[in-house]
């Protein structure tokens, strides 16, 4: 989902952006075939080092014998580099050229996922992990730029819609060739997955035009990013570290206050800033508010869930690394199959009551495979729920995209979808970095022992998030644009809608 929110973001800002520079290329010719290659390829190994690790870390924890600390850095080292890093690197890009900080990027995701490959110890795979994530804050928001930003206009709807549609469907590939791995080689070979694509996606480049903003050169908030980084990290340390070592330990009271006190100061920072990575001003909006927290419970219960069920899967209902990453497959296809229909409904029965009706088809799912049990057969426990998950998603989604952007005006849509963006992406690290206390995971229990009771309780308790989501849609959130109509520039693309209700599920 947060690929796609990637859409909505890099749509936003091309459209409030002047007339075509030169270098624009056709879709069908063959520099436009080459940045799309270019750009699903990058966009794949970004999804790739967020979702594969997910069915190897019962492996990396018997072989590395590690316990609940190690192995959430594994996760979310990654993500948290990611989420903290990504304004500034979108700033890079915009001021040294797309196609360069993507390049760069890639090797250093390379170089990430050689050392996770080879890394002796949990610290050094962290480490690795981290080194992944510095290099994937770099791919993300300049592949996506590089797309719009190159495509000529009359083309870029349709390029959206070929990218999101293949990168999306690179998480659920990845997952089962992941497994296959784990079972049949060693769970290091997960790692190397993004590899060939990083090479491809570094051959093809070659042939893509480079593309940047120079007449609004983004600023290069390094103090933000800086605040970010120490806020998330510290934060996520404590959350994860608290339910184990005690709330009241020292280094865990320390790293908490480190966390809020870096947050607290980067909105005062970013409000003194002229050209910040997060405009304050936007949250003024009641209606942009309330969509952002549900969109952090939201995605961050999905985050939580899916991670928790491939466990369950592999440590529970006896299915092997690859069985469980073919598990919710069929989420991912109903979604892919739903969301693009969700589109059309939202201009005629609006986007609050679709959105509420698939959180609560979400939850309904979260409780349904809350009850997967051993013994139990794939097509009662697993595959009901996975189906009413997609179809959830798929309801929900693009209506989220349009409500929060009718809640701002037309030239701030690009950072409206972007701060959307990055609460998506903060809800599952921080879901994730709690799941082991969900679950009551820690003081010498094993993970497998942990989920006999608290898999059921856990899974409920995301649902109950979604819940809360929806009952801040129903209460909050009106079908109504919320602010006055602006003016649309007579440069702006016409092939964005001002609100655009399809750019969240173009695919």
């Amino acid at each position: 989902m947060s690929a796609i929110r990637g859409a909505a973001r890099g749509a936003g800002s091309i459209g409030r952006r002047g007339g075509d520079p030169p270098k624009l290329v056709a879709l069908r010719s063959k520099a436009g075939v080459a940045l799309l290659a270019t750009t699903v390829l990058a966009s794949a190994v970004g999804i790739l080092a967020a979702s594969v690790v997910n069915v190897a870390i019962p492996a990396i924890g018997r072989d590395q014998g590690s316990g609940v600390s190690g192995l959430q850095w594994v996760l979310t080292g990654y993500l948290v580099t990611v989420v903290a890093l990504m304004p500034l690197s979108g700033a890079l890009a915009d001021r040294l050229g797309r196609r360069r900080v993507l390049a760069a990027g890639l090797v250093v995701m390379l170089v990430g996922s050689a050392l996770c490959a080879v890394a002796p110890t949990i610290a050094a795979l962290i480490a690795a992990r981290i080194t992944q994530g510095v290099g994937g804050a770099m791919v993300v928001p300049s592949s996506l730029a590089l797309l719009v930003g190159t495509l000529r206009a009359s083309d870029r709807a349709r390029g959206i819609g070929v990218w999101s549609g293949l990168a999306t469907s690179s998480s659920a590939v990845g997952l089962c060739v992941g497994g296959w791995l784990v079972d049949h080689a060693t769970w290091r070979a997960v790692f190397l997955l993004d590899v060939p694509l990083i090479v491809a996606g570094l051959a093809v480049l070659r042939r893509v035009p480079d593309t940047s903003d120079e007449s609004e050169p983004r600023s290069l908030d390094a103090p933000g990013a800086v605040l970010a980084v120490f806020g998330l990290g510290a934060l996520i340390y404590a959350l994860g570290e608290g339910p184990s070592q005690g709330w009241g330990h020292a280094p865990i009271v320390a790293s908490a206050v480190v966390g809020v006190v870096s947050l607290v100061a980067l909105v005062a920072t970013e409000r003194r800033l002229r050209a910040p990575m997060i405009r304050i001003s936007l949250f003024r909006s009641g209606q942009f508010d309330a969509i952002n927290v549900t969109t952090f419970l939201f995605d961050g219960a999905a985050a939580a869930v899916a991670y928790l069920v491939i466990l369950q899967c592999e440590l529970r209902l006896g299915y092997s690394a690859a069985q469980a990453g073919e598990a919710l497959i069929p989420a991912s296809a109903v979604f892919l199959v739903i969301a693009p229909l969700s589109g059309r409904l939202v201009a005629r029965v609006g986007a609050r009551w679709l959105m509420v009706a698939g959180m609560v088809c979400v939850a309904g799912a979260f409780v349904w495979l809350s009850r997967a049990q051993p013994g139990d057969r794939y097509m009662q426990a697993i595959l009901p729920g996975a189906v009413l998950w997609g179809l959830g998603l798929g309801v929900s989604v693009t209506p989220l995209t349009a409500a929060v952007l009718a809640a701002v005006r037309d030239v701030d849509l690009g950072e409206a979808s972007a701060i959307n963006d990055t609460a998506s992406r903060i809800g599952g690290v921080i879901a994730v970095a709690i799941a082991p206390a969900l679950i009551g995971w820690g003081g010498g229990r094993s993970l497998a022992d942990a989920l006999v009771r608290g898999f059921e309780p856990a899974m409920i308790a995301m649902g109950g998030l979604c819940i809360a989501g929806a009952v801040l849609t129903a209460v909050l959130v009106s079908d109504e644009r919320t602010v006055g109509p602006q003016p649309c520039p007579a440069s702006e693309d016409p092939t964005l809608p001002p609100r655009g209700p399809n750019s969240r599920a173009a695919s």
